[in-house]
This record gives structure tokens, C-alpha cells and sequence, in this order.
């Protein structure tokens, strides 16, 4: 079979298909301000009961590779969107050499997706440590336990670490000082609804000069 002929794996995953028949995307509908729009989108996919609605990949570039990874939402507001990690991580290292990135929501059960693009800044000490504290025992223990990214040994070594942190620690962890919060701050969001026959909907809002616009992308 020459590298041009389809396997038959491949010619399975290209029949793959399905229709997308659940909602609509209008411009008369939305909101003008993509925060509120998001944080409706938001709250229906809680109410439909969306597994992980607040799961969201990163993406980040770093010395011209691109980086893609899943982390969970812990608050939106005006400020923007904000997440919890390991600074010394891949992606801490990638934001703090180009703070900009990308994030994006998939609610598959609404046939739904939200980019969102823009600046991204650290959170304060207090702010981190706010959200730090507010987790369970065990998150705070795996958190000041992992040095995020980097090799190790084996799981023994992990767990080996992790035990005598919980003997030292049994009631707060404390917080490494490279673990802490980000917030990205939108200039660009791109709301997607799957339609029918694969000509879906897709809203782009746009911020300039503190006012957003919004156009129509061809699906």
C-alpha cells in the first residue's frame, strides 16, 4: 500500500460524522458585550450539566512552539479569566516569555465553542494565596509536593514526597512560592455554534480602543 492509499483505520476516522442540530447564533440574539454573552453560554452549559464546563485548553508560544494544554477556569469577571498552576511549569515558563494566549471551551453536549484571545498577567500573592487555601488538604499537599514538568525518578519518589509533606502538613500545605494564579485579559472572543450541514455559526467580537465589535465569520 503506497503512503498515498487510505488504510482502512483512516478511511473509519474520515467517515466519522454527526449532524449538530441544537441551537443558533445570532447577531440580534447575543449580547454586546462578550463577557455577559460568555458567562450565559457559561451558565447554560452548568444547567445542562456539562461535564467540566469550567475545563479550558491554554495555548501558548514559546521560541516559535506552540504549546496546548488543559486547565480549569476558577473565576471570570471584567478583570478577565483566571487559573491556578505551577509557575516553573512549561506553561508558566511560555507565559512569562510571551504573555499571550489563547483559551478555549468546548461544551460538546451544546455543540458549542469559545476562543478566547488576549493578555495575560500574573495574580497577586494574595489573590494566589486566596484560592490556594480554599482547596482541599490534599490539593494543597500535591501542589506544594509536584515541581511541575520536571522529571522524576519514578512514582515512588513522588509518592515518598508526598507522604512526608502530609506528616509535616495536617491541616494547611504551605504554598510553594512559585505556585500562583493568572488572569488573561480578552481582546478577542469567538463564539461558535455547530449547525446543520456544517455551515455553522461563528461570532467574533473584536475590542478597540475599550469598545467591542462584533462580525459574522464564514464557518
Amino acid at each position: 500500500m503506497s503512503a498515498n492509499t487510505p488504510s482502512s483505520e483512516d478511511e473509519a476516522i474520515a467517515a466519522l460524522r454527526r449532524e449538530y442540530r441544537y441551537g443558533t447564533l445570532s447577531e440580534v440574539e447575543v449580547s454586546g458585550d462578550p463577557l455577559i454573552q460568555f458567562q450565559r453560554w457559561f451558565a447554560e452549559a452548568e444547567q445542562s450539566m456539562v461535564l467540566d464546563h469550567n475545563a479550558m485548553a491554554l495555548a501558548t508560544a514559546w521560541e516559535g512552539e506552540p504549546s496546548v494544554r488543559t486547565v480549569l477556569l476558577k473565576g471570570v469577571d471584567e478583570t478577565g479569566l483566571r487559573w491556578f498552576t505551577d509557575r516553573r511549569s512549561e506553561k508558566g515558563h511560555a507565559l512569562t516569555a510571551n504573555p499571550r494566549a489563547e483559551l478555549l471551551f468546548h461544551w460538546r453536549e451544546l455543540d458549542r465553542q469559545v476562543r478566547i484571545r488576549g493578555r495575560v498577567v500574573e495574580l497577586s500573592s494574595d489573590q494566589s494565596d486566596g484560592y490556594f487555601y480554599s482547596r482541599p488538604l490534599g490539593s494543597q499537599l500535591a501542589a506544594a509536593t509536584s515541581h511541575q514538568s520536571y522529571p522524576i525518578a519514578d512514582r515512588a519518589a513522588l509518592e515518598a514526597r508526598y507522604q512526608e509533606l502530609a506528616a509535616a502538613h495536617t491541616e494547611t500545605a504551605p504554598r510553594p512560592s512559585d505556585w500562583g494564579g493568572y488572569c488573561l485579559q480578552p481582546s478577542q472572543f469567538e463564539f461558535w455554534q455547530g449547525r446543520e450541514g456544517r455551515l455553522h455559526d461563528r461570532l467574533q467580537y473584536r475590542l478597540h480602543e475599550r469598545l467591542w465589535s462584533i462580525q459574522r465569520l464564514q464557518p
